[in-house]
């Protein structure tokens, strides 16, 4: 059983996969691959990715350990872990990169067992972050890297803005009611995460980046593909109609042509 943060989580992914990988939602991969690219990952590593989605970071990781390495990918949302599956097969990497639909809290994998451990765009969907990281910090082996990424500050500005307003004008009460990604986006703060789970040591940066809108309709795809998928589905298609209307409307004549997309990395090597 999980509790309901982590059941809401999983329904809204589990319905933005269709839609996860589409080409507006491209930053999914670019930023898995980029964790991936900052960990120093042998062939024949063994690797945990946590919260991995379609498997944004957990192919790569996977294309990095191969042939003889092993990737286990765990997501609470299934749809997003057939996705993951699916690139896996078509590369090749079928053998090396597992998937196991869980709870965090119900892995047993036993302590220090692998070289590297990794969430992206996870950590904050864990109502006790602190706990939650010292536990994937007990998994990892020494000399082995944890690696974190959340999203930086305004998300998806300037369109973030003018979806919660549409929201607001038809539902008031689901105004960022839904927006867990917002409470982790400040480097200092995820740093008293990490210490507060044990790891003195971490290596923080912030990124600054963009997603290109080639129209006003790809902020739409985004919506559909994201956490604020939640948000969406509990619309009515009246009121699903209206936001649209009024988000495409108002990215059109501000001629919106890309959203914020910044980031930020930590990386910690165990003794």
């Amino acid at each position: 059983m999980v509790d309901e943060a982590k059941r809401r989580a999983q329904i809204t992914y589990d319905a933005a996969a269709d839609h996860f990988d589409g080409p507006a939602l491209a930053f999914w991969d670019r930023y898995g691959r980029a964790t991936i690219d900052r960990l120093d990952l042998a062939r024949g590593a063994s690797v945990l990715d946590v919260c991995s989605g379609a498997g944004g970071s957990a192919v790569p990781a996977a294309e990095r350990v191969a042939p003889t390495g092993q990737v286990m990918a765990v997501d609470l949302a299934q749809n997003l872990l057939d996705l993951a599956r699916a690139k896996a097969d078509r590369a090749g990497l079928g053998e090396v990169l597992k998937t196991h639909c869980a709870d965090l809290d119900e892995l047993d994998e036993p302590a220090e067992s692998f070289d590297a451990v990794v969430i992206v765009f996870g950590l904050f969907f864990l109502a006790d972050m602190e706990k939650a990281t010292a536990d994937l910090w007990r998994l990892v082996a020494p000399t082995g890297q944890l690696a974190v990424t959340t999203w930086g500050p305004r998300l998806f500005e300037p369109a973030n803005s003018v979806f919660w307003d549409a929201v607001n004008a038809v539902r008031p009460e689901l105004n960022r009611a839904y927006h867990p990604w917002d409470s982790l986006t400040d480097p200092e703060a995820l740093r008293h995460v990490l210490r507060r789970a044990g790891i003195p040591a971490a290596d923080i940066d912030t990124v600054d980046g963009f997603q290109p809108l080639r129209s006003p309709e790809d902020f739409w795809a985004i919506v559909l593909g994201s956490g604020y998928r939640a948000t969406y589905e509990l619309l009515t298609p009246e009121q699903r109609a209206h936001v649209h209307d009024h988000v495409i409307s108002s990215l059109t004549k501000a001629r919106i042509d890309q959203v914020e997309t910044n980031v930020i990395y930590a990386r910690a090597t165990k003794p």
